[in-house]
C-alpha cells in the first residue's frame, strides 16, 4: 500500500467538514488529517481532535483558540499528544501550504477562505473546492494560479462535481451548454406579493438540504444558483450563456450537459454530500461511496421549469455580474452577504436582499484585481457600501422579527 493521503481541512466543523472527516474517518488506511481548520465552534472542534490527532489545528480568532486551550484542558486529553494550536489568516495558510499535505478541502463559507486556497494552488496542492466564493470573488486569479501550477481543481458543491462527471463523456469542443438544477428554494410557489412578509425562520427551512444559514437564505433568493453559474464558468471555462439553470425541486438530477448532436448527460444520486467529497478525494478513480442507492423499482416524478427571474431577481444579477467581469462578482458576494446578515438580523425584508446588492453593485466600480490583497480591499469596500445601504433602508420595514441569534442553526 502507497503512502497515506494527507489532508488539510480548511473549515471542518461546518457541514461539508464533518460530511468530510465521515468519509476520512471510515479509510484510516487511506487517509491521515494533517491540519484542522475552523472558526469558533471548539466544542466540535475538540470532539474531532480527539478522534483524528491531526499535527495542527488553528482557528479564526485569538478568543476563540483561547478558548480551544482551556476545552482540551477540560477534555482531559494529555498535553503531549495535542496538536499544535494556532490562529488566524497567515496560520490558516500554513495549514494550506504545510509540504507535507497533498490534498486541501476548501470548506471555510465567504471570502476568509479565499488566500489559504489561493497558496495552495500556487503550490500545486490538489483542491476539492466547496467554497464557491473562491472562484466568485476572484476566479481570474484562481484559476491562471491553477494553470500555472498544474494542479486540478475537483469541485465538490453537488452541481458542480455532478456537472465535472457529466463532461468525462466527451470533448470540451463537444459541449453545447450546461444546466444547473435548482430546488427552487422554500418560496419556489409563493407569490411575489406575500414574499415581503417572509420571516428568516420561513426561510431556513429548505425543503431539500440541511446546510449553512447563509446558503440557505441564498438558495431561497437564487443567489446560491446564480454564484454557482459564475462558478461553473470559471472551473469549465464556459461562458454565460453557455450555462442555463432549471427548478428541480426533487434535487436528484444535480447538472447535465447537452453536447453538440443533441445528447444530454446527467448526474443523478442521492441528496447526500458524501458522495461528491468521496469523488473528490479519490479522483479519476471511484470508490464505493457511504450514501443511499437510488432504487429505480419505485415509482417517482422529476420535474423541470424554468426560474422565475422575476420574483427571485438574485440570479439576474448574478449573470449580469458574470458579463460585466473584473470585480463584479465579487462585489456581488460581498454585498449579499452583508444583505443576508441584516434580513436575519430583521433589519430589511426578504425582498431587499436582492435590492441591497443591486444598489452596491451600482455604487461600487467595476476594476481588475491582481492579487489576493486587492480581492479583499473590493471586497470590504463592498462590504462597507452595502452596510451603508442597509442603514438607510432599515428604518422603512416595522422591526418585528426576531434577531439573528434566534436563527442559528
Amino acid at each position: 500500500m502507497g503512502r497515506l493521503k494527507t489532508l488539510t481541512l480548511l473549515g471542518s466543523t461546518g457541514s461539508i467538514g464533518v460530511s468530510t472527516l465521515d468519509v476520512v474517518g471510515r479509510h484510516p488506511e487511506l487517509y491521515r488529517v494533517r491540519a484542522l481548520v475552523a472558526g469558533s465552534n471548539v466544542d466540535l472542534l475538540v470532539q474531532q481532535i480527539q478522534r483524528f490527532r491531526p499535527q495542527v489545528v488553528v482557528t479564526a480568532t485569538k478568543e476563540s483558540h483561547e478558548s480551544l486551550i482551556n476545552r482540551l484542558r477540560e477534555s482531559g486529553l494529555s498535553r503531549g499528544i495535542w496538536p499544535d494550536l494556532s490562529w488566524g489568516a497567515k496560520a490558516r495558510v500554513d495549514a494550506a501550504i504545510d509540504p507535507e499535505v497533498d490534498f486541501v478541502m476548501s470548506a471555510i463559507v465567504g471570502v476568509a477562505g479565499l488566500e489559504a486556497t489561493y497558496e495552495a494552488i500556487r503550490r500545486g496542492k490538489r483542491i476539492g473546492l466547496a467554497n464557491k466564493e473562491v472562484l466568485v470573488a476572484s476566479g481570474q486569479l484562481v484559476i491562471e494560479a491553477a494553470r500555472e501550477s498544474g494542479t486540478e481543481l475537483i469541485p465538490v458543491d453537488s452541481e458542480h462535481n455532478g456537472a465535472h462527471q457529466c463532461l468525462r463523456a466527451g470533448k470540451r469542443s463537444e459541449v453545447a451548454r450546461l444546466i444547473l438544477t435548482a430546488s427552487g428554494g422554500p418560496f419556489r410557489e409563493t407569490p411575489a406579493d406575500k414574499l415581503a412578509s417572509v420571516t428568516p425562520a420561513d426561510a431556513l427551512n429548505h425543503p431539500t438540504w440541511k446546510m449553512g444559514r447563509r446558503i440557505t437564505i441564498d438558495s431561497a433568493t437564487l443567489m446560491n444558483k446564480g454564484f454557482e453559474v459564475i462558478e461553473a464558468c470559471w472551473l469549465f471555462g464556459l461562458s454565460a450563456d453557455e450555462v442555463d439553470v432549471v427548478v428541480h425541486p426533487q434535487s436528484s438530477v444535480h447538472a447535465m450537459v447537452e453536447y453538440t448532436d443533441g445528447s444530454v448527460i446527467a448526474q443523478i444520486s442521492a441528496t447526500d454530500m458524501r458522495m461528491p467529497i468521496q469523488y473528490a478525494l479519490t479522483y479519476p478513480a471511484r470508490e464505493p461511496a457511504p450514501v443511499p442507492r437510488i432504487d429505480w423499482t419505485e415509482a417517482r416524478s422529476w420535474t423541470f421549469s424554468a426560474p422565475d427571474r422575476k420574483r427571485f431577481p438574485a440570479l439576474r444579477l448574478a449573470y449580469e455580474a458574470l458579463r460585466a467581469g473584473g470585480s463584479a462578482a465579487c462585489t456581488l458576494n460581498a454585498a449579499d452577504e452583508i444583505a443576508v446578515e441584516a434580513f436575519l438580523a430583521g433589519q430589511i425584508s426578504f425582498p431587499s436582499i436582492a435590492e441591497v446588492v443591486e444598489e452596491t453593485l451600482g455604487r461600487v466600480p467595476v476594476r481588475q484585481a491582481a492579487s489576493v490583497q486587492e480581492i479583499l480591499d473590493i471586497d470590504e469596500q463592498s462590504r462597507s457600501t452595502a452596510r451603508k445601504i442597509v442603514r438607510e433602508r432599515a428604518g422603512n420595514i416595522p422591526q418585528r422579527r426576531q434577531p439573528v441569534e434566534a436563527y442559528f442553526l
